[in-house]
């Protein structure tokens, strides 16, 4: 049921990483996921070090980590043949879209040809 499960863009954990949303945002949603897009965007960045990748790693723990089956791969397809949209953001749409989730992000505009539930701790 959407509104109290969501899935959390990759801007979304960096700005939680630098505590520009403090956790407790992440508090109203009564379950926490991230795409495996989000996975390896997040962790294939280059850190300052390891104390910053492992903090990083911590808080990837927060979150289930949902990857991509034929039911999404399929609502990926369907996105990209309606409108251009980035790869990666049309499979992080898919995602909240198959498994019913409120898609957490400040990249609004990314998703605006999609009907996708979105929440911007920025509004």
């Amino acid at each position: 049921m959407i509104g109290k499960r969501a899935l959390f863009d990759s801007n979304i954990i960096i700005y939680l990483s630098k505590k520009e949303i403090p956790y407790s945002y992440i508090d109203q949603f009564d379950e926490h996921y991230i795409s495996v897009i989000t996975y390896m965007e997040i962790l294939g960045h280059r850190f300052r070090d390891k104390s910053e990748e492992r903090f990083i790693q911590e808080l990837l723990e927060l979150f289930k980590t949902l990857y991509i089956d034929r039911e999404i791969a399929d609502k990926v397809i369907e996105i990209r043949k309606k409108g251009r949209i980035k790869l990666p953001d049309a499979i992080i749409a898919a995602t909240a879209i198959s498994n019913e989730l409120f898609l957490v992000t400040r990249n609004v505009g990314d998703f605006k040809k999609i009907e996708v539930s979105i929440s911007n701790p920025f509004e």
